[in-house]
């Protein structure tokens, strides 16, 4: 007799301190950028005092700014809301040409 372990959290997606899915690499993206930032201000000769400050201050706003459309919009509800913005008000035709050579293709066929 075999036994088979079940894995319940297959379809579930990606969560990590409250961060669901694309959130997660949107973080790591941003750590690293300031990171690179942090080095080139850095090695340019920028003192501590101001870069640290800056940085910090960055990478805070960095975390808030996730965390809230992370809750706001859910695992994909940023991509919907981005979509949603790319829609037309409306759709205006001032021939029903358009319509008449649709049905023409589709009766030709």
């Amino acid at each position: 007799m075999s036994v088979y372990q079940i894995n319940k959290g297959v379809s579930k997606p990606i969560v990590f301190k409250g961060l669901k899915a694309q959130y997660i690499a949107y973080l790591a993206i941003g750590l690293v950028v300031l990171l690179i930032g942090f080095a080139i201000l850095y090695i340019c000769g920028l003192s501590l005092w101001i870069i640290l400050p800056l940085i910090v201050g960055l990478g805070s706003a960095l975390f808030f700014s996730v965390f809230r459309l992370s809750h706001k919009f859910g695992e994909h509800g940023l991509s919907k809301h981005f979509a949603k913005r790319q829609l037309p008000e409306c759709l205006i035709f001032r021939s029903r040409q358009v319509f008449i050579q649709l049905k023409t293709e589709h009766h030709g066929n």
